[in-house]
């Protein structure tokens, strides 16, 4: 999380902005892998494809 934050531009990272970045970024992945299993099971499939991913993330 620190890099991410470092390649933005930030000069110092606390622990506690460490914490809240990856918890969203955690929450955020979640929902996308939700949306994307349901996808994959709407088409019929139980693999899920690179394509479900991306479109669970546009929604």
């Amino acid at each position: 999380m620190e890099r991410l934050l470092k390649k933005s531009g930030a000069q110092r990272v606390s622990d506690g902005a460490k914490h809240v970045l990856c918890e969203i970024i955690v929450d955020y992945a979640d929902e996308i892998c939700r949306k994307s299993v349901k996808l994959t099971k709407h088409g019929g499939r139980i693999t899920v494809k690179a394509e479900d991913i991306r479109l669970a993330a546009k929604t």
